[in-house]
């Protein structure tokens, strides 16, 4: 029997920059795009926030989708209408140097497999320019989207995935990049019915993108950057998604997690179900989809009118709402990442992202105590969860110390 040392692994906590999406207004990054980085660097040192997630998005005059019918507005802190070069390069390390603060990754989330040529074309040349920016700046990682192409089946689209995303895969292979596919089903994506409108929603099809991958050599380019938020809006629970992913051999396919959660309306349940609103949402009128962008936002109905996006930390702690799967459980959401998943814990980013609809504010100072507050939450529940861990895991069992009581298990009811 031997002695332990107590040696807590703590994760990477960031912040997604569209959190803030106006914190430097377009008049002045407009012109001087790199500016709105530098700016926002500067920001995460006052949240205390060790690193970025850099946004990145197809700017408002030249994307498919107006910013009106957005369940969020345009946030692309990272503008690349013109390319990102050695130059813009050197100016965001120094300000990257300058505040001590990281870069996790680039997110660029789009519709990958949209069934429009141009338009897909446009995407994927937009996407390349992410990539060249990530190595410009020596980051190891895109997170995104797959999406769907809205003309074919579930099924048909494992073929397009095939044809038209495992390039992209090997682009990011040859720059030493690994995509991270966050996993939300984008329900109100557009106005048709379907509630999966990203193939890349659940375990299941992670793991069979993720060997159309393996065939193609391109295996360790695909992750999943996890956010609960999407799994408690599918049913899911945190603990349970885990342990499949471990009873089936692919716990090593979670790479990173953005923090955010989701409040379940047991009310909007009773009225429509899991699926959301699908009549009388007001994005269709006159016996088809609205021409009005304002009006298409509705279709986002399939979401909000059952749950609502929590910033962490802003919710009220609720042991039932837990065990329902109706809001997520952040100390076993940190503590089952490190007992199922196969993780670096210590290079390991946990990313805030900021969408609860009455904290949205573009002020900075109204702002900047509710994500700073958050930042901080995240920080300290992942601390504990690391404490937990290696009292449970390490400590105890070396001096043949049973753990108390049973915790959390996957797959109840």
């Amino acid at each position: 029997m031997s002695v332990k040392s107590f040696e807590p692994k703590f994760m990477k906590v960031g912040v997604l920059t569209a959190a803030l999406q106006e914190l430097t207004p377009r008049s002045v990054r407009d012109p001087d795009p790199d500016r709105a980085i530098e700016e926002w660097l500067a920001f995460a040192r006052e949240l205390d926030a060790d690193y970025i997630q850099l946004s990145a998005a197809l700017h408002p005059t030249e994307t498919d989708v107006p910013p009106e019918a957005m369940l969020d507005p345009v946030a692309n802190t990272l503008d690349l209408r013109r390319p990102f070069d050695k130059d813009r390069a050197r100016r965001v390390q120094a300000a990257l140097k300058e505040y001590r603060v990281g870069i996790s990754d680039i997110g660029y989330f789009d519709n990958m497999l949209h069934h429009d040529p141009a338009i897909r074309k446009k995407k994927h040349d937009f996407m390349m320019r992410v990539f060249e920016t990530a190595s410009l700046l020596g980051v190891e990682a895109v997170c995104g989207f797959v999406g769907r192409n809205q003309q074919h089946s579930m099924d048909q689209n494992l073929d397009d995935f095939r044809e038209w995303f495992v390039p992209l895969l090997k682009e990011a292979k040859s720059r030493g990049l690994t995509y991270r596919v966050e996993q939300c089903p984008m329900p109100g994506w557009t106005t048709g019915d379907n509630f999966h409108n990203q193939i890349a929603y659940a375990p299941g099809t992670w793991i069979a993108l993720h060997r159309i991958c393996e065939k193609a050599g391109v295996g360790d380019q695909l992750r999943i950057h996890y956010d609960p938020s999407h799994a408690i809006l599918m049913g899911q629970d945190t603990r349970s998604l885990f342990q499949y992913l471990k009873d089936t051999g692919y716990n090593f396919l979670i790479g990173g997690f953005h923090v955010k959660g989701q409040v379940v309306d047991a009310k909007g349940v009773s009225a429509w179900g899991y699926g959301g609103q699908t009549v009388e949402r007001g994005d269709w009128k006159g016996g088809k989809p609205s021409d009005n962008p304002a009006d298409q936002v509705n279709a986002w109905k399939k979401q909000t009118v059952l749950c609502e996006h929590e910033l962490p930390g802003t919710a009220k702690h609720d042991p039932l709402a837990y065990l329902q799967n109706r809001t997520v459980d952040w100390l076993d959401h940190q503590l089952a990442a490190r007992e199922l998943l196969k993780l670096d814990v210590a290079n390991t980013y946990l990313i805030v992202e900021h969408e609860y609809p009455p904290a949205r504010i573009q002020d900075k100072e109204k702002l900047k105590p509710i994500l700073k507050g958050s930042i901080a939450f995240t920080r300290k529940i992942d601390e504990a969860a690391a404490c937990m861990y290696a009292l449970h895991h390490e400590v105890l069992p070396a001096q043949g110390i049973p753990v108390q009581g049973r915790g959390r298990e996957a797959y109840r009811s």
